[in-house]
């Protein structure tokens, strides 16, 4: 019932009380009237008891709430007065009536919420609703988030992750695992065949070759002059120089393929074990190394990358959520219908879902009955006294008149009695 209509009822249920005090008066009055003789001395007993159980209910009820008549009686307005006592009992009450560990604990237990979620998860209008305040709740977000403080925040974090990391240690550790079990090898073989390959292009020997007579052209003219005067051409001789250069070269690179044992092969082993090594163990290489690193974390280039990826990243995302088929409401609604069917159809992670919600409910019972306690208690005691005895009284009220309604209907009821009673002894 709204706060009006609770209003309406008690000043109807307060007239009806008055009226009927009203009345006995009346009756009284018409009773005395009549000098008590005969009948009417009866009705004078049932209207004045009436009407002293009428005053005496009412000075009870308003003493309830307030002073009556605005005399200071003493133990009347017993409800302000007793304001900080009545907000810890009735902390007290709903605390240890309806919030107590056990019952909360059952509650959980019966309620069965991974089932409940389950079911609900079923149904594709909770399932695109989810999705709908997804995206909604990532505008909000999105909203709300100072762009720049962001990007200044991530390119902290980078720098402060960036600074302490061991660039050197991690390098040597990581190249550690790439060379186990002879990998690098196999790495050489690859580069050596690439090689081959690419020597033996007709476009690369043509390189050589100018490059050849080119050099040759600028170390010894003479010798190229005289090669022009016997009638050879020096792009013929340069192509023959690349030729002979680019087998023997090929050659080289097959014996070292082809022999395991190669002394270039553990000169190689030999470099990338003492790289490795030096960047686990030389102190003075890692600090060039971190130095170089530091320098980059400088840049402007590094602060605009991240800015970049920011930017990039919110602005997918505001287009997404723009978009009648996004992705991201989209991932939500499967996701949510995944989890579903996974619920629905594993018994098991139900149960462990449960027994996890019920032993976290164990844990925090005893906190959350105590922290609603006091919330209770501290938002009654901050009430003013006029909305305190206002609320209680719209809430109440009504029911309390139906006291002063019986106090006048049982008085008089009394008073005929005790008339009864001395007429008969008498």
């Amino acid at each position: 019932m709204e706060a009006p209509q609770k209003r309406h009822a008690l000043i109807r249920m307060k007239v009806f009380a008055t009226a009927l005090l009203v009345v006995a008066a009346a009756l009284f009055i018409l009773a005395k009237s009549h000098h008590d003789a005969g009948n009417w001395a009866w009705l004078a007993a049932f209207s004045e008891a009436a009407m002293i159980g009428a005053l005496a209910d009412w000075f009870a009820v308003v003493a309830l709430f307030r002073h009556p008549l605005g005399l200071p009686i003493p133990h009347t307005a017993i409800l302000p007065a007793n304001k900080a006592r009545v907000a810890d009992n009735l902390a007290e009450f709903v605390r240890d009536k309806f919030l107590g560990t056990d019952a909360l604990v059952d509650k959980i237990a019966s309620f069965d919420p991974a089932g409940r979620l389950a079911g609900w998860l079923t149904e594709p209008k909770n399932t695109e609703m989810l999705g709908e305040k997804a995206l909604a709740a990532t505008t909000q977000v999105l909203g709300l988030i100072d762009d720049e403080h962001v990007k200044t925040m991530l390119y902290s974090a980078l720098r402060r992750r960036a600074q302490d990391f061991d660039l050197a240690g991690g390098v040597g550790a990581l190249l550690s695992t790439l060379t186990a079990d002879n990998r690098h090898q196999r790495l050489l073989d690859e580069g050596l065949k690439e090689l081959a390959e690419w020597l033996e292009r007709a476009e690369v020997q043509q390189m050589l070759a100018d490059k050849i007579v080119q050099v040759a052209g600028e170390e010894y003219p003479t010798l190229i002059g005289a090669l022009g005067f016997m009638g050879m051409k020096a792009e013929d001789l340069g192509l023959k120089f690349a030729g002979g250069l680019v087998r023997g070269a090929n050659k080289w690179l097959h014996e070292i393929s082809e022999n395991p044992e190669h002394e270039r092969r553990q000169a190689f082993d030999r470099t990338v074990t003492r790289f490795i090594d030096r960047l686990k163990s030389d102190p003075s290489f890692k600090q060039r190394i971190d130095e170089h690193k530091l320098q980059w974390l400088e840049r402007p280039e590094l602060r605009a990358y991240v800015n970049g990826l920011w930017e990039e990243f919110t602005g997918w995302l505001r287009d997404d959520i723009a978009r009648p088929d996004s992705a991201l409401r989209a991932k939500v609604v499967a996701a949510a219908s995944t989890l579903a069917h996974t619920l629905a159809n594993d018994p098991a992670l139900r149960e462990s879902i449960n027994a996890h919600m019920h032993d976290a409910m164990r844990a925090v019972a005893p906190d959350l009955r105590d922290g609603i306690a006091r919330h209770i208690a501290s938002t009654v005691r901050q009430w003013d006294d006029r909305t305190l005895v206002r609320d209680v009284e719209f809430s109440i009220g009504r029911d309390l008149q139906f006291i002063r309604v019986n106090g006048t209907i049982v008085g008089g009821a009394v008073g005929v009695l005790i008339h009864a009673v001395s007429v008969f002894v008498a």
